[in-house]
């Protein structure tokens, strides 16, 4: 169990340290961030920040993780699929970042190219749980099982696509993503070691300390972005491991704010196109509070707050609940 420590400690101390170096290296290649149109009058000072610090989070993540996973001697198939999955969402991201940079706009990769990339990583851990594992059940926060049958890895493309798309939408604040991020897989790493997935917790707690890491780059003012190459790496991560070690309905708890930044554009989008009215003044939600008057830091640290109480709800109800 100490590994699991040591794991977020390892990837923590490496963004750290390696986080100078690497932000002097965006610089110099001048790949930075352009910023949406419809939220430039709002964050016009973030124009130019450099981008795609996903590569140093999921980088840092994957060593310690490595590194860990040896000294516990838990290595299997399932932990080298999760480190796959999790690099090629990395991967996607980056395509879409790279393609952003060149364009010097912010549009990437298109909706379906990148649905069609989420969709093919999404497919490892759902073949191999359902013909390898030859899993078909869920599990309704370790109280029920059911079978859903040869749903089972459609259900499983759709929470990881799901999982992967809403940290994306997230990440529109300095720290905010990241900060949410280190949150729940904190606490997801806590979920797996008590499920028995002692080498899924190493895996989510090097994630979440370099998350932690990220954020002194990160927190406002933020030195540097995670991008697409990020969001989309951290989403897909998270459905992955629930995923994987049977906590998929957890992240109804440790997503909380994914969620609800999800739900206002399924909600705004919906309206505006049934009504004419749009229901929020901008989506994701968080943009609607800056044009409520918020400032960006009482947004993060409100939905910092919200991510932690449910947090520690879900495994106050795991520990001592069910």
């Amino acid at each position: 169990m100490i590994l699991i420590f040591v794991a977020g400690l390892i990837a923590m101390l490496l963004t750290l340290i390696l986080g100078v170096p690497y932000l002097d290296f965006l610089k110099k290649k001048m790949l930075r961030q352009y910023i949406r149109e419809d939220v430039a009058s709002m964050h016009a000072q973030k124009a130019g920040t450099p981008t795609m610090g996903g590569l140093l989070i999921v980088g840092t993540a994957v060593v310690a993780s490595i590194l860990s996973l040896f000294m516990e001697s838990a290595f299997s198939t399932i932990l080298v699929l999760s480190l796959i999955t999790i690099i090629l969402y990395c991967y996607t991201g980056y395509q879409d970042d790279i393609k952003k940079i060149h364009k010097k706009q912010n549009e990437g990769l298109s909706a379906r190219g990148k649905l069609i990339l989420q969709i093919a990583v999404a497919l490892l851990p759902a073949l191999y749980m359902a013909f390898v594992i030859h899993t078909t059940d869920i599990n309704l926060f370790n109280v029920w099982k059911v079978n859903i049958g040869w749903l089972y890895p459609l259900f499983t493309i759709f929470v990881i696509i799901g999982s992967s798309n809403a940290v994306n939408l997230t990440d529109g604040l300095d720290g905010l993503a990241g900060g949410c991020s280190f949150l729940a897989f904190s606490t997801l790493a806590a979920l797996c070691q008590i499920n028995g997935y002692t080498g899924l917790a190493i895996v989510s707690a090097a994630i979440a300390g370099s998350c932690l890491g990220f954020l002194y780059f990160n927190k406002f003012p933020a030195k540097i972005f995670m991008g697409d190459t990020g969001s989309l790496a951290l989403g897909g991560a998270l459905g992955m491991i629930a995923i994987l070690s049977k906590n998929e309905f957890w992240l109804l708890f440790i997503g909380i704010i994914f969620i609800i930044e999800t739900l206002s554009v399924i909600i705004q989008v919906t309206s505006f196109k049934t009504t004419g009215k749009r229901v929020f003044k901008m989506s994701p939600i968080h943009h609607h509070f800056e044009l409520c008057g918020w400032k960006e830091q009482k947004i993060v640290y409100t939905f910092w707050g919200i991510t932690l109480i449910f947090c520690l709800l879900a495994l106050m109800i795991r520990l001592f609940v069910v």
